[in-house]
């Protein structure tokens, strides 16, 4: 394997990349603690109505993820580009469905949505910064299949849109992804569209198998694409089956996500 020689200024962008990206992260760890601890037991305090005060928890959200994103680009951690934003922005009571390459893959794509609910897994519950963010915007955990889509469906219902990644956790660099089938029977079951994001960082940065820190030697770049949308009653009607609909869903879903993938099939 060839090692790269970078120049000396190719270095300093380098290691100022890794103090821009982790001041960046601080900042995110002391506005999520911020958040949890005063502003929205103050929220909690004035607006009474549950859902009034999740649809403002979620547009604090937005903006302070925004400011993040726009942080990240103006140290020079990251840079990125939205691609049909507006159709993602018009989108109601549907599931936005998105491939994950990356931590922050959540923080852009509901950076860009004032409404925006999002099922998220176990562990996310039991994170300190964020667990009281995530409880305050009432979003949905991912527990028994029973109560999951009860949850979702209510939400839908009120033309919510719900954000769901369906590999479920991040993707490895160089290995086929796979989906779980929770978005296509939640969209098979709930009989609801589902909004194709797809999401490219060249080079890969914020994977699971890798720290902050460990930064690429090029800025990475982040694309974020919003595709077309699937119509599930397809799907539904040329099938004898709910189960059989969400596994036909799912392998459509799967190609529509990964199309490098589908190409090479």
């Amino acid at each position: 394997m060839t090692q790269t020689t970078l120049t000396f200024s190719q270095h300093c962008n380098k290691y100022w990349r890794v103090i821009a990206t982790g001041t960046c992260f601080a900042i995110f760890g002391l506005g999520a603690l911020g958040l949890t601890f005063i502003v929205f037991p103050l929220m909690t305090a004035t607006i009474r109505q549950q859902t009034q005060r999740e649809l403002r928890v979620q547009s604090i959200i937005q903006r302070a993820f925004a400011l993040f994103c726009r942080t990240m680009k103006f140290t020079g951690a990251i840079d990125y580009q939205f691609d049909n934003i507006e159709a993602l922005l018009q989108d109601r009571n549907c599931l936005i469905v998105a491939n994950h390459p990356s931590l922050i893959d959540y923080v852009l794509i509901a950076s860009c949505l004032p409404q925006c609910d999002c099922l998220v897994k176990a562990a996310i519950w039991h994170n300190p910064f964020m667990k009281g963010i995530v409880k305050a915007a009432g979003y949905i955990p991912n527990r028994d299949p029973e109560s999951l889509l009860d949850d979702c469906s209510q939400r839908l219902n009120h033309g919510n849109v719900l954000l769901i990644f369906p590999e479920g956790t991040r993707t490895t660099p160089g290995q086929a992804s796979k989906l779980q089938r929770g978005a296509a029977q939640i969209a098979v079951r709930t009989q609801r569209d589902l909004r194709v994001v797809h999401i490219s960082v060249n080079p890969s940065f914020l994977t699971k198998q890798k720290k902050w820190y460990q930064v690429p030697d090029t800025k990475p770049f982040f694309h974020i694409e919003v595709k077309g949308k699937i119509q599930v009653d397809e799907f539904i009607k040329h099938s004898d089956s709910p189960t059989t609909a969400a596994r036909q869903l799912n392998r459509h879903l799967s190609s529509a996500i990964f199309p490098d993938m589908a190409h090479k099939h």
